[in-house]
């Protein structure tokens, strides 16, 4: 059945077979020879038994969002047992830390090639050149967008050039009044950039909305990005129709802006979807679907939104790797229709809430 070739084989291009996938994740993480023992010690307490009750996907919003516990979780909890000798830990990695401690998920081997396979397929429908060199300025270390954006760099026959980024310590410092210091900081990065592209051949230009802004602001950059680079990747923080027909039209005439967007919490992210005009600058982006899938609900009442309206967005992993349902995520989002036949929804103009879990949420610059 599709369903279960689609989970066991990484299969991303077989029609869906909604039920049969999910009782395959179900019996997987929720299996004592297969599972992982963080769910197999939670599901005496879930109050109901997912290999039953989980037929589709709207069953996954009968779990309780766990998120937080994984600030303290063993990242060995977390990695199912029915991998054995096969398990490959790319690494453990962290949430942006917004609203207190992260939280950390392990990263597949097996999950990273399948994702970044699919996200790669994405980009050659956007344009975006094959064994091309990138500019990525983004959080390293714990983060993992930038791992990930090395592989993908690696993956498309390029060299991945890097500046790395803290976005810890930018948020910290408008947290605490330092502004100066933060701006310091930000010009510290740019500087780095401006060099990369001024001394090497870079094709691809990945960086947060907040340092587009501020690299706009310098015309021998501006300059270098519209005679070198092919596109424009932004993401990791939220940008503004207004901002990005200014930046497209006014500053990068030549050099096309595509978005992506996601969640350490999903092990990845979606490019924009390709190929359809956009409404008042909006891009529209959909999911790995039927591993990571997304749902926009009312933040009070938690039901979906109709297609049109805004909500917050929830964001679901199911796969091989790792069972992360029904996360309520720090965004706010238009719900759009999924392309057809895949699960959940698909999103555009997402924007951050501004408090999230009692804490104000300060983007900065990732």
């Amino acid at each position: 059945m599709a369903g279960i070739e689609s989970f066991i084989g990484w299969r991303h291009d077989l029609p869906i077979a909604e039920q049969a996938f999910f009782s395959v994740a179900m019996n997987w993480h929720f299996s004592p020879d297969t599972g992982s023992p963080f769910w197999l010690s939670k599901a005496p307490s879930l109050g109901f038994d997912p290999r039953q009750e989980v037929r589709c996907h709207a069953d996954l919003r009968l779990f309780p969002n766990v998120v937080d516990e994984l600030r303290n979780v063993p990242i060995e909890d977390l990695t199912p047992r029915g991998y054995g000798e096969q398990l490959d830990v790319v690494g453990a990695f962290d949430s942006g830390g917004t609203t207190g401690p992260p939280k950390r998920v392990p990263l597949l081997s097996d999950w990273m090639f399948h994702s970044l396979t699919w996200k790669s397929a994405r980009m050659n429908e956007l344009g975006f050149p094959l064994r091309a060199n990138w500019l990525t300025i983004a959080p390293s270390g714990p983060h993992i967008f930038g791992r990930l954006m090395a592989e993908l760099t690696r993956m498309r026959g390029g060299v991945c050039f890097t500046v790395d980024l803290d976005p810890r310590w930018v948020r910290r410092s408008l947290a605490e009044g330092r502004a100066d210091e933060a701006q310091r900081y930000a010009e510290h990065v740019v500087d780095q950039a401006e060099s990369i592209l001024g001394q090497q051949e870079i094709g691809v230009l990945a960086a947060t909305p907040p340092l587009l802004t501020r690299i706009a602001e310098r015309d021998r950059l501006v300059d270098l990005i519209n005679e070198k680079v092919a596109v424009i990747m932004w993401g990791g923080a939220h940008l503004d129709p207004d901002t990005r027909k200014i930046l497209q039209e006014e500053v990068f005439p030549e050099v096309p802006l595509r978005g992506q967007y996601g969640s350490t919490m999903i092990l990845g992210g979606s490019m924009e979807r390709a190929g359809e005009p956009r409404t008042q600058g909006q891009c529209v982006f959909d999911s790995l679907s039927p591993y990571t899938t997304f749902s926009v609900v009312d933040p009070d009442s938690r039901a979906d939104v109709a297609e049109g309206e805004r909500g917050q967005v929830v964001m679901h992993h199911v796969s091989k790797s790792l069972l992360l349902p029904n996360n309520l995520e720090r965004d706010l989002a238009t719900s759009v229709a999924a392309p057809d036949g895949a699960l959940g929804v698909s999103v555009a103009d997402v924007a951050p809430v501004p408090v999230f879990e009692n804490a104000e949420v300060i983007e900065g610059v990732y």
